[in-house]
């Protein structure tokens, strides 16, 4: 069976029935039909005395056309906790309209551990994007609606940062000139769209601690600057209020189930290459509150996802997380060690013994780096012999790290029990030193270069003059102090795709940085990574369709 009609063969339970489980009153709730509901932030208020549970992260190596599995292990450990008697409750990404009709399909784990309705919550959902995708696009139709009624700021039209945002991959909007038509058409100028992921306004969203917060947040986001260099926010043309307006039932967490009644939080998406791709703020905290262990992902590999989710997401958060797990097939181990991809279900020990080293530099990371406890996952695929799953064990051993099997995809929570009870040993039995990458304030380039060389272990970092004369700037207005977010290819450790493995002593090069005051940090592009993806040659929304009993097919 498909992933989907998994999905849709699963007997679900009403959201008031897994609300119960996770000890949500039901005062709390605001249904979206059956078997979704968002959850009222004053949930929060009234448990802040309560509590936390034990925050474990799932994480992976860097990804590959052989596929990983990181939020199919992130689900079926939840479920795989509550099978050993402990109360777990998952915390995810909403799925992205753009990858789902691009590449990947569905969003929503796989196999025998996803999160359900899986149909919707790969398409609109609750309708959290369309929202954020509003808001982008009040805050941009009030930045040239100001100019066109004679621009009283003084913005100058040519430094202007802020873009517009659509939910799909669509290359032909990267670039735009708008405007045109004559003067009662607006005023011409160069723009450009964004996927929605990565507005800014998502970050937001997903950073804030509560509605007034939000409000803050939005007031200080930056949209450009004057003639004579002074940055110009949301705040300044009073946008703020309405696009808080807009994001007022966006900024609850929405609650969905697992295939196996496991509580789910499922919200916010930022991308992990292009933004700071965890979960809201808030859908982890209520977790904590409402499980002992809350298990929740970072988007790509652990030097994008991870990285961001400590950096960024704990530090502005004060999270301490107790644990993560690493997530790897063989089949992608041997891709980073040179195997082609027809070659993958073949066994390959010296193709698996040069793709390894990607692995344990994620490891490495994981508790050298940021002092965390962590066991490795590997996403068992049939292909995979005993002799390669040894040969992990065994190079994963001598780190001083256990390897173990997760067969969730094709088993659910009863395939993970062993993984499970591995992550319950490191939250009890070991000593986490959680600590960053690097320290509070500050300037910007010694954060950049502490990312690039102890997390990708670079031999430096250079800047284009572009980016030299953006940093001069950013420090000089007061935001050197900011965490960096770093817009990186997710194929490789290096900003070069191409490079698989774990290449060491290259060259990152930033070829601009571009301040998100609202969100609270500074993007930092390199290589050729771009905020608005393209449809590939054979989109995945060519497969997909509906019946005339309105039943969806080929979303994986």
């Amino acid at each position: 069976m498909t992933d989907i009609e998994i999905a849709q063969a699963a007997q679900a339970e009403p959201i008031d029935s897994i609300a119960a489980r996770a000890g949500i009153e039901p005062e709390y709730l605001e249904h979206y039909g059956r078997y979704k509901a968002k959850v009222e932030l004053s949930l929060l208020r009234e448990r802040a005395g309560a509590p936390d549970g034990k925050l474990v992260l799932v994480t992976a190596i860097n990804p590959t056309p052989a596929g990983e599995g990181k939020t199919t292990t992130t689900v079926g450990l939840a479920d795989a906790l509550r099978r050993i008697g402990r109360r777990s409750v998952v915390a995810l990404r909403e799925p992205s309209l753009g990858p789902v009709f691009g590449v990947k399909g569905g969003a929503a784990g796989g196999g025998y551990a996803q999160v359900i309705p899986m149909e919707d919550i790969n398409l609109h959902f609750t309708g959290d994007f369309h929202a954020i995708g509003a808001a982008n696009n009040l805050l941009a139709a009030m930045l040239d609606n100001h100019i066109y009624q004679g621009n009283a700021l003084n913005i100058d039209p040519r430094r202007i940062t802020w873009r517009r945002a659509v939910d799909m991959n669509d290359r032909q909007l990267r670039f735009i000139t708008d405007g045109l038509g004559g003067r009662v058409n607006g005023v011409p100028r160069e723009d450009g769209f964004d996927i929605t992921v990565a507005s800014e306004i998502m970050a937001v969203l997903c950073l804030a601690s509560d509605l007034a917060d939000l409000k803050a947040r939005l007031e200080r986001i930056i949209v450009g600057y004057t003639y004579d260099e002074r940055p110009v926010t949301a705040g300044d043309l009073k946008a703020a209020g309405a696009m808080a307006a807009l994001l007022k039932d966006a900024i609850k967490p929405n609650l969905v189930q697992t295939l196996e009644g496991t509580p789910a939080f499922v919200h916010g998406g930022p991308f992990a290459n292009i933004a700071h791709g965890c979960n809201s703020v808030l859908a982890t905290r209520m977790a904590l509150k409402l499980g002992e262990y809350a298990v929740t992902e970072a988007g790509f590999g652990a030097d994008l996802g991870a990285e961001k989710f400590f950096d960024i997401k704990c530090r502005m958060a004060g999270l301490r997380p107790d644990a993560a797990v690493v997530v790897a097939t063989v089949r992608a181990l041997k891709h980073h060690g040179g195997a082609a991809r027809a070659d993958l279900g073949r066994e390959d020990l010296a193709a698996l013994r040069a793709g390894l080293p990607n692995l344990l530099r994620h490891v490495e990371n994981i508790r050298e780096v940021y002092g965390l406890p962590c066991v490795v996952a590997i996403n068992r695929f049939p292909t995979d012999t005993e002799p390669e799953l040894e040969l992990v064990r065994e190079l994963c051993r001598e780190r001083g790290v256990n390897a173990v099997l997760s067969e969730v995809w094709a088993r659910g929570g009863a395939g993970g029990e062993e993984l499970a009870r591995e992550v319950v040993r490191l939250c009890t039995e070991e000593r986490p030193a959680f600590r960053f990458a690097y320290g509070d304030g500050g300037e910007l380039l010694p954060k950049l270069e502490a990312v690039a060389r102890r997390v990708y272990r670079a031999g430096g970092v250079e800047l284009s003059a572009q980016a030299r004369r953006q940093l001069a700037q950013l420090e000089a207005l007061g935001f050197g102090s900011l965490p960096v977010c770093m817009a990186k290819t997710q194929y490789s450790f290096s900003d070069d795709a191409s490079k698989l493995g774990a290449p060491e002593g290259f060259t990152l090069t930033v070829r601009s940085l571009k301040v998100s005051a609202g969100a609270g940090f500074v993007v930092a592009l390199t290589g050729d990574i771009m905020t608005m993806p393209g449809l590939p040659r054979s989109p995945a929304a060519e497969r997909i369709d509906i019946d005339t009993q309105g039943r969806i097919s080929g979303l994986f």
